[in-house]
C-alpha cells in the first residue's frame, strides 16, 4: 500500500499525531530564524530587512503540536502496540 492510501485510510489521531509533528517541525524553525534573526542583524537594520514575529510564532505552534501530540499519543501506541 503506497504512502497516500496509508494517510487516506488512517485513524483521527493518526492524523492529529502527524498534524502535531508538522507544527513542532514549523516551531523548530520558527525558533531557529529567530535565532538567525538576532544574531545575524544589528538592530538598526532590523526594519531594513523587515520583521517577523518569530517567538509568537514558535510558541504557539509548539503549544498547539504539543496539544495535539498528547491527546493522539494513547490511542496511536495503542494502535502501534
Amino acid at each position: 500500500m503506497d504512502l497516500f492510501h496509508r494517510l487516506l485510510l488512517a485513524s483521527d489521531a493518526t492524523l492529529m499525531a502527524l498534524g502535531g509533528l508538522a507544527l513542532w517541525l514549523i516551531a523548530g524553525f520558527a525558533a531557529l530564524m529567530e535565532r538567525r534573526r538576532v544574531r545575524k542583524r544589528p538592530i538598526d537594520r532590523l526594519e531594513a530587512v523587515g520583521w517577523m514575529p518569530w517567538t509568537p510564532i514558535f510558541v504557539g505552534c509548539a503549544i498547539i503540536g504539543g496539544g495535539m501530540l498528547s491527546m493522539s499519543a494513547p490511542v496511536v501506541l495503542g494502535e502501534l502496540l
